[in-house]
């Protein structure tokens, strides 16, 4: 808090109301009422904002100057540093008039208002200080929630929470004292309307400007002075598509309600025609969803209409279910997603809102837990977009599906450890396409009962566990065999154990706790024939450290590996001794086969396919994962074949962060046989690229005015060619940030798809062009939003 120069002789001041006799005594009674009722008062770091109604009414007001004339209840008269202070308000001047009685004040020179944190300052004003009705001339103004300042020819006080600003400007870049304030930006109006109840300026015929040249006017446009929700025109987005042309698309925003809105989003391409967009939102207590879809009548590009929606709905349902008598957690959930046609996915690529874009879910599920219990019933379909170049096998349609289940983990026994227990069954409808899948539709019924039990202390661990895998298969179309029915039952063993040892260690001068912890895992499932049964819902598991420790080595429920096998493995790990964080990661895993694994999934047809695992010794797993400093992170994985000598498949990666807005990242992946690709991505200011990073100045952002560099880069080093791109340049200039990004996606082996985005942010106002956060937020790791406010302004920041 600044303070006031001392003036040369006492000022004299005078309070209109016993206010500190008050405070007082009614700090007194609070402790009194505390100490007597137990209560503790609380500390806290942040002032009351504002009074509550009763209090204000009997706040009192402080004047005080060099020279003060009047009485108490009448008219009071300041001269030199005169000042009227209240408990939301303050007003200064070189004299000052204040009526007790009407609250009407009058003030020359030097004039200056701050009205919780909002603040005024010129040569006269009129003011009811009791209605806040009044006027001032030639202000200029700083308005604390957005950041904004201007000036007018003069500014009409219109009540507690309303101005008008007549030939105004405004604008949130700072004001150099005693220049010609001429920002990088600014709204020229013939008139500004302030509304602190919606949150809102009004400009009537008005213009934006940007570096002195008009860019965007109308003759009346509003724009939000904060954060909160308002119905209106959001700005608009152009974007440079090489699929589509120019796009425009202009939003509009309609808040309906508190906890619902509607969206609009028309959009106009050169090259295909006009995008009918929109998005509905809602949010009640026990439910919330949202509804967005879009419509092209008429697309040039396929001489068609073009559609697509997604809807998404998540519901508690449990006080319906216990006024109807039943207990414990009840949910609905929905997942819909549609499109009109196959090419979908190619002509619109950031449409969708899910990570498949050729695989469209819709799914409705309702869940219900109590105790021990949970019951899940539900329908999955999918909507499978074909490409002739690339056709995909189409998911099963599971309907119905259901699944109850009973876990229970306090069993005890009298046993010490821990005793697990869990039997599940369930029900699935399995459909498709039996001439793209090559097996026959059907049903099948699933029964699972585990029970396991863990001896554990601080040095080991010992779980021995027993499972039983039984299913009933019921088929619309006999088999190979002829049957039109089958079942399988078997049972798995498993033995988990691992040992951990502790030592102190010191190594580059640094102290750590190092561990060395071995582990075995043991596991034994019988061999059954289960070439004849349909894949509905299995596949290969992937080869890593999580893997290679369990039982089967595929996913589903439709295949059981005959797994007999023994897994060793070990790992060492350093620990900062203070924290417990993990410096370093070392692990080594390696497993045996016992008996060979005969068990394989079907061929892409459908028919039994894949060799058996005939080789005892698997591949083996080398990790490594180092964060010496928070700066730097490295971590590595190889699967390595003893057999053929040869890395079968590697990843490595490294991160640097050294601070705010300053991040690269770099990863080789490596299939032998199938892929190789380099993963850029970056953010980075460009005034630092070989330095230090830009220092903080007092009074700026720590981005400000910096250039920053931005990007992902997908290269395949087989094909000698970048798969995906996106690249481009930030500009932060304080109150303007300016963003220009190239985006390059495959579309196929043969086609990409590029656009070019560009966008003006003007900090605390709206931004213009096109959106290209949500795409660098998508694609470049770890990147920050270069102007993320984390605390709302409080109006003592600007107390005098």
């Amino acid at each position: 808090m600044k303070r006031r120069p001392t003036p040369p002789r006492p000022a004299p001041r005078l309070a209109l109301a016993p206010l500190a006799a008050a405070v007082v005594g009614g700090l007194t009674a609070l402790a009194a009422q505390a100490q007597s009722e137990g209560l503790a008062l609380r500390p806290s770091l942040r002032l009351q904002e504002n009074l509550p109604a009763e209090a204000q009414k009997g706040a009192s007001a402080f004047v005080s100057g060099q020279r003060i004339e009047g009485k108490t209840g009448g008219v009071t008269t300041i001269e030199g540093e005169a000042e009227v202070r209240r408990h939301d308000m303050v007003i200064r001047a070189d004299r000052l008039t204040y009526d007790e009685n009407t609250g009407e004040a009058t003030a020359q020179g030097n004039v200056l208002i701050n009205r919780n944190g909002d603040r005024y300052s010129g040569p006269s004003l009129r003011l009811n200080a009791d209605t806040f009705i009044g006027s001032f001339e030639q202000p200029q103004f700083e308005i604390l929630r957005s950041g904004g300042r201007g000036d007018a020819a003069r500014l009409d006080f219109l009540g507690e929470d309303k101005a008008s600003a007549h030939q105004a400007r405004y604008s949130t870049c700072p004001r150099v004292p005693g220049a010609d304030w001429m920002p990088d930006w600014l709204v020229r109006a013939k008139r500004i309307d302030f509304d602190n109840v919606e949150q809102t300026g009004a400009a009537t015929n008005g213009v934006l400007e940007f570096k002195g040249v008009p860019i965007l006017g109308a003759p009346y446009f509003t724009f939000p002075l904060t954060d909160e929700r308002k119905s209106g025109l959001l700005p608009p987005s152009i974007n440079l598509d090489s699929l589509s042309g120019f796009e425009y698309t202009q939003p509009y925003y309609l808040n309906l309600a508190p906890n619902y809105d509607l969206t609009l989003y028309p959009t106009v391409m050169t090259k295909r025609g006009i995008d009918l967009g929109g998005e509905f939102r809602y949010l009640r207590p026990d439910y919330s969803g949202r509804l967005r879809g879009s419509f092209m009548p008429s697309d040039r590009l396929r001489n068609d209409d073009r559609w697509g929606y997604t809807f998404q709905h998540n519901q508690t349902l449990t006080d319906a279910i216990n006024r109807l008598g039943g207990g414990g957690s009840t949910a609905l959930n929905l997942n819909v997603n549609r499109v009109s046609d196959d090419n979908y996915w190619r002509d619109f690529p950031r449409s969708g809102a899910t990570l498949t874009q050729r695989l469209l879910p819709a799914d409705a599920q309702v869940s219900w837990t109590q105790g021990p219990w949970s019951l899940v019933a539900g329908a999955y379909t999918w909507q499978t977009l074909q490409d002739i170049d690339a056709p995909i096998i189409p998911p099963y349609d599971r309907v119905p599906a259901l699944s109850l289940s009973y876990q229970r983990g306090d069993l005890g026994w009298g046993i010490p450890g821990d005793t697990q227990l869990l039997l599940s069954g369930g029900y699935t409808r399995f459909e498709s396409n039996p001439l793209l899948t090559g097996q026959p539709n059907g049903e099948r019924a699933l029964a699972i009962a585990q029970f396991s039990h863990r001896w554990q202390a601080p040095g080991w661990f010992v779980e021995p566990r027993a499972r039983l895998h039984a299913t009933q298969y019921r088929y619309d179309s006999a088999l190979a065999n002829g049957q039109t029915s089958a079942s399988r039952a078997l049972p798995t063993l498993s033995l988990d154990s691992g040992l951990v040892f502790e030592r102190d260690a010191s190594y580059f001068g640094r102290a750590f706790t190092q561990t060395l912890e071995p582990r075995a895992y043991f596991t034994w499932t019988p061999y059954r024939d289960q070439s004849l049964l349909p894949n509905y819902d299995s596949a290969a598991t992937d080869f890593n450290f999580a893997t290679i420790y369990s039982d089967n080595v595929f996913t589903g429920n439709d295949r059981i590996s005959d797994t007999r096998a023994l897994t060793l493995g070990v790992s060492s790990r350093l620990l900062d001794p203070r924290t417990g964080a993990e410096i370093v990661r070392l692990g080594i895993a390696q497993r045996y086969l016992l008996r060979d694994q005969d068990v394989t999934l079907p061929n892409a047809a459908g028919l039994p396919g894949g060799d058996p695992v005939t080789e005892r010794f698997s591949d083996v797993l080398i990790g490594a994962r180092v964060q010496w400093s928070p700066r730097w992170l490295f971590d590595t994985n190889f699967q390595y074949n003893p057999t053929s000598q040869e890395s079968v498949r590697t990843t490595l990666s490294a991160r640097y962060m050294p601070g705010p807005f300053r991040t690269l990242s770099a990863a080789w992946r490596f299939q032998r046989g199938n892929s190789e690709q380099l993963d850029l991505g970056w953010q980075w200011p460009l005034s630092g690229l070989f330095g230090a990073a830009p220092a903080a100045v007092p009074g700026r952002a720590l981005g400000e005015g910096q250039w920053y560099s931005v990007g992902r880069i997908n290269y395949s080093v087989p094909d000698r060619k970048i798969v995906d791109l996106v690249a481009g340049f930030e500009y932060d200039a304080g109150c303007w940030i300016g963003r220009i990004v190239l985006e390059r996606l495959q579309r196929s082996a043969a086609s990409a798809n590029q656009r070019i985005l560009f966008q003006l942010e003007f900090t605390g106002f709206s931004r213009i062009g096109s959106n290209p956060l949500q795409t660098l937020r998508d694609n470049v790791p770890r990147y920050q939003y270069l102007r993320e406010e984390i605390t709302p302004p409080s109006r003592f920041e600007r107390h005098d």
